[in-house]
């Protein structure tokens, strides 16, 4: 490679670059010092754990530092300068990782080597407690050929387990926990394995926080999107549910199967005394017990039927559906109703006779009343039968009327209602209750009833975004106990929403470009976490723990570039310089105050720069900034510990908002990675105003693309959906701008990742991308400035796109 010959003039201006500065975590006011015993070769990356850390420099060598105890050597346990790995002495390292307590590095012929702490097996060798020396790792895929060695691109390690990304693109993993992602009870994994769960997608990068992992993966192109299925394959949930908000009804995909989640000792306490009877099975080193039952099985029979949801399904799936809650509703007919049963009878009339006269006042033509009925909701495409009430005539012909969307909300106003009714009506002896207890008092009675319909509603939603249940519960004490308003008493905008024909689509998203997503990193990405998520780490809105990835929806669409994981949190950095936070927030480690912190939020660093790098430590986050003079600014966040003449706020345990470390005099920060105990900036020097320059084109790149974006959000998705837009020929010209204004747009944002990792690496001018392929971006900017409302027309357009948007705001 070129890199491993350089001139002397190179070698002299390297002494320039790559400059470890280190902190120590939770101090931000003492000044940086550097690596002490480095001898000043250019360091290109990195790694850091709990009381060690490696280095990586331009020549592929190793470098570790700091209290080694898995060294042979008694010297080499506590260095007082890095030392060099010399078993990687030749083999030119490419990228280097560290966990809590063991270290890995991958050679530029994708050979991993691992070594440092083996309890766990995170370095890949059965029954040694240590790994002195790096080993080499055999990854080999027996789906291909077992012969040939699978080449590694990238590392990640956390405390128990390391993630390989593999040139393919796929993701191998091995060590103990279910962060590893694979489906086994039997740890440690010391063989490599393949997480089949992203088998045939594209990971761009992966992530290791102490027992959590993360994954940055490419959205797969419209054609190559599978129809999804109705039930989930191992236990048989339903994958898309429908929860009715009064007059609008959330429909949620997020599905967690029980696969996936560890039952707590509360929690199979909880169930036992439900007369719940799951198989389990356990782990035979961890302890934990993992659910391996449908949840059907987990309810009791009298409430099988979960309200909270109204569960779209077609074909079997709904007769069947409907069988049972009819046989069910059936059942309880014949359970005695308590004096409460009155109470809400004499509710509900009051509330429809109030809705008749306020129909009566207004001059419209009064809807009879409707007679409250347990009866089975049917199918809405359906014809009525003889046995159909009132009330589902009713939801029939609103979904002719105004769309199935307002039908299904008086669908699931007839579910609701059943719910109340079954809320303060039980039979004689419930399942778990004592036999010999005797009659209870109703208000006892009602406690004990609203309890367990709690409890049972909470693992009825297992399935379904907790987030959403959190809304719905904050919603409940307003929320309406009777059926939804009558057709009248709809909204009127959301009538005109359903009513209104969608005649045009324009795609702001441009469509997959083979060479421009080959050379360019990719925006359109996904999420996926899995592991332990006690700390909400994992970003989907609980607290539970996924044995399988799974993708975080709430990050859909943000155009995510980079991930990392600290030690119970994570954070996720965008193409638009924003970061989403999400985990534990003990020492304000996420940059915001924002609560639940168990799904994505936006991290408050700067208001007026953005951000282009970041780096998870134990219980703290590092945030590279723009600036006005090109200079990247550092903002630490999370633990401070309090030390004589520092000026904490009230609170010492941490900062709650990101404080800006006083680190000008340094030079031009390029990277920055954190570990528990310290965290270390890799620090260039403004040769010749070389250095200057790269920042500059970085930093106006990515700023570009944030004004393009607000653009394109702003104006042309709100300027499309507009109905009076003029002639035919003006709307097809505006679609053509738009769609040439979003490719474009698109390039800019890509090219302003690459800008970002261009940063971190060597930075050798000519390897920039739009040197290297120049006619890729010349290509772009050429159809956007030729086309047809590139000039005076394009101006007119967005004029009148945005009279007539002012307009709608103050209609």
């Amino acid at each position: 490679m070129d890199s491993k010959k350089r001139s002397p003039a190179e070698a002299e201006g390297s002494k320039e670059r790559g400059l470890a500065h280190v902190w120590q975590a939770g101090s931000c006011s003492v000044a940086p010092e550097i690596l002490p015993g480095w001898g000043g070769k250019t360091v290109l990356q990195a790694a850091l754990g709990v009381k060690h850390g490696v280095l990586l420099t331009e020549d592929g060598e190793v470098y570790s530092f700091g209290t080694l105890p898995w060294r042979s050597e008694p010297a080499d346990i506590c260095p007082s300068s890095p030392i060099l790995e010399n078993a990687l002495v030749g083999q030119f390292v490419v990228t280097v990782a560290s966990g809590s307590f063991h270290n890995g590095a991958v050679t530029e012929s994708g050979v991993v080597y691992m070594w440092g702490e083996n309890s766990a097996g995170q370095c890949a060798v059965a029954n040694q407690q240590y790994v002195p020396e790096p080993n080499p790792v055999s990854i080999s895929d027996s789906e291909t050929s077992s012969l040939l060695a699978v080449r590694i691109l990238q590392l990640a390690c956390g405390e128990e387990h390391t993630l390989a990304l593999s040139i393919s693109r796929e993701i191998w993993a091995w060590g103990t926990g279910c962060q590893l992602g694979l489906i086994t009870t039997t740890f440690p994994v010391t063989k490599p394995q393949k997480v089949e769960h992203l088998a045939g997608r594209v990971v761009l990068q992966v992530a290791c926080g102490a027992f959590h992992s993360l994954a940055l993966v490419q959205c797969l192109p419209s054609q190559d999107l599978k129809p999804v299925p109705e039930r989930c394959n191992q236990c048989s949930q339903l994958l898309i549910t429908m929860t009715d908000k009064e007059d609008h009804v959330i429909i949620s995909d997020s599905h967690c199967c029980p696969l996936g989640v560890t039952l707590s000792e509360s929690q199979a306490e909880n169930q036992a005394s439900a007369a719940i009877s799951p198989s389990t099975e356990t782990l035979d080193n961890q302890g934990e017990v993992f659910e391996n039952t449908h949840v059907e099985n987990e309810l009791p029979v009298a409430t099988d039927v979960n309200v909270g949801n109204v569960q779209a399904t077609s074909g079997d799936a709904i007769s069947s559906q409907q069988d049972r809650e009819t046989t069910e509703i059936s059942s309880a007919r014949n359970t005695p109703s308590y004096p409460d049963t009155q109470a809400v009878n004499e509710y509900m009339q009051t509330l429809s006779d109030c809705s008749v006269r306020e129909n009566s006042e207004n001059g419209e033509k009064p809807m009879p009343s409707q007679p409250l009925v347990e009866e089975a909701v049917p199918n809405l495409h359906s014809p009525p039968t003889t046995s159909t009430s009132a009330l589902n005539s009713l939801v029939v012909s609103c979904a002719s009327a105004v769309g199935v969307r307002v039908a299904a909300t008086y669908e699931a106003g007839a579910l609701s209602l059943k719910k109340v009714m079954n809320f303060y009506s039980t039979a004689p002896c419930e399942p778990g209750a004592q036999a010999g207890s005797g009659s209870v008092a109703p208000e006892g009675l009602k406690d004990s009833r609203e309890e367990q319909v709690k409890q049972e509603s909470m693992q009825g939603k297992k399935s379904s975004s907790l987030v959403d249940i959190r809304e719905e519960e904050s919603e409940g004490g307003s929320r309406r106990l009777s059926l939804p308003g009558l057709l009248s008493q709809v909204s009127p905008r959301l009538l005109r929403k359903a009513a209104r024909v969608k005649t045009r689509t324009v795609v702001l998203t441009p469509t997959y470009s083979g060479e421009a997503d080959a050379l360019l990193p990719s925006l359109r990405t996904e999420v996926w976490t899995w592991g332990k998520g006690k700390e909400g780490q994992l970003g989907h809105g609980d607290v539970l723990p996924r044995l399988q990835p799974l993708c975080v929806k709430c990050l859909d669409g943000k155009e995510v570039i980079y991930l990392e994981a600290g030690g119970y949190h994570s954070l996720a950095l965008t193409a638009k310089s924003q970061v989403y936070s999400w985990g534990s927030n003990t020492f304000g480690q996420l940059g915001h105050s924002d609560f639940p912190t168990t799904v994505p939020r936006l991290a408050k660093v700067n208001s007026e720069n953005g951000v282009w790098s970041v780096a998870a430590g134990q219980d703290y986050s590092l945030f590279l900034v723009d600036t006005e003079d090109f200079q990247p600014g550092l903002y630490y966040s999370g633990r401070q510990d309090p030390t004589e003449g520092d000026n904490l706020p009230e609170n010492h345990s941490g900062s709650k908002t990101p404080v800006l470390l006083s680190c000008s005099k340094l030079g031009y920060i390029s990277r920055v990675t954190a570990g528990k105990d310290c965290y270390l900036a890799l620090v260039d020097k403004n040769v010749m105003g070389y250095i200057a320059s790269l920042h500059e084109l970085a930093t106006t790149e990515r700023r570009f693309y944030s004004k393009l974006s607000d653009i394109k959000s702003h104006i042309l998705r709100p300027l499309l959906s507009l109905d009076n837009l003029g002639t035919a020929s003006t709307v097809q010209l505006l679609q053509e701008v738009a769609s040439r204004f979003s490719k474009l747009c698109y390039l800019i944002g890509q090219h302003g990742a690459a800008l970002s990792s261009f940063l971190h690496g060597i930075k050798e001018a000519r390897s920039l991308v739009i040197l290297k392929h120049a006619s890729l971006f010349l290509d772009s900017y050429t159809e956007q400035v030729s086309s047809p409302g590139s000039g005076s027309i394009s101006a007119g357009l967005f004029c009148q796109g945005e009279q007539l948007l002012n307009q709608k705001r103050l209609d």
